[in-house]
């Protein structure tokens, strides 16, 4: 068991440009700027551990939304191919 200390897990990484809209924090976890969102969405402080745990948990409940609202999952990929051809 680890120990929560605020002062560890208050401070987020420093933010890495990706875009002109998007940062990253973490390893391949883009977040939209909150720079571009301050005026219109009050930002909320959480605790690094809470990202990382929201995180690790998006495919278990995008599975979840599949298996209990989708009548059948697109490929966005295979959009992308038609859009193309």
């Amino acid at each position: 068991m680890s120990t929560y200390r605020y002062s560890e897990q208050s401070q987020p990484p420093d933010a890495k440009q990706i875009t002109d809209v998007a940062i990253e924090r973490f390893d391949e976890v883009f977040e939209v700027d909150p720079k571009l969102m301050s005026a219109h969405v009050v930002q909320q402080v959480f605790p690094n551990w809470d990202t990382l745990r929201i995180v690790a948990s998006r495919h278990d409940h995008l599975d979840w939304m599949h298996r209990h609202w989708a009548e059948k999952v697109v490929s966005g990929q295979r959009l992308l191919d038609e859009l193309e051809d």
